[in-house]
């Protein structure tokens, strides 16, 4: 079984739709085993995208991020990654298939619902950013 993790994102919670996507998670078959609503500090967001430090959107995504509160969801399922990042689509919800998570409720590319790991390693290590495996 693999872990990833999905971040349903401030704009996403804002518009009241983390219940629809956490349905949409659901119905594909995934396992939660462990889910929590908080609100990022600059230090966590810093930390946590640290990997686009370098990139010129990197201080616009940790503000965005600490806009307002976000869900936190631990997955499981096999080829959980893959399977989540094509439930969620397109990082650009223009480009996004439709009936995925952001051609349904994301608004730009970086006001996108969700995060979801890129691979199966960091799904691991990202899962253990926000849970304690006595959490899971």
């Amino acid at each position: 079984m693999e872990r990833t993790l999905c971040i349903i994102k401030p704009d996403a919670v804002k518009k009241k739709v983390q219940g629809s996507i956490t349905q949409m998670i659901l119905d594909a078959g995934f396992n939660i085993i462990g889910m929590k609503m908080l609100h990022l500090s600059k230090k966590q967001a810093r930390k946590f995208y640290e990997v686009h430090k370098e990139r010129p959107f990197y201080n616009d995504l940790v503000d965005f991020m600490t806009s307002g509160p976000v869900v936190t969801i631990a997955l499981e399922k096999e080829n959980a990654v893959a399977d989540y990042r094509n439930l969620i689509g397109a990082t650009d919800p223009a480009e996004a298939k439709d009936g995925t998570v952001r051609k349904l409720f994301a608004n730009s590319k970086q006001e996108n619902a969700v995060h979801g790991s890129d691979s199966v390693e960091n799904g691991k290590i990202e899962v253990g950013f926000f849970f304690a495996e006595s959490e899971l």
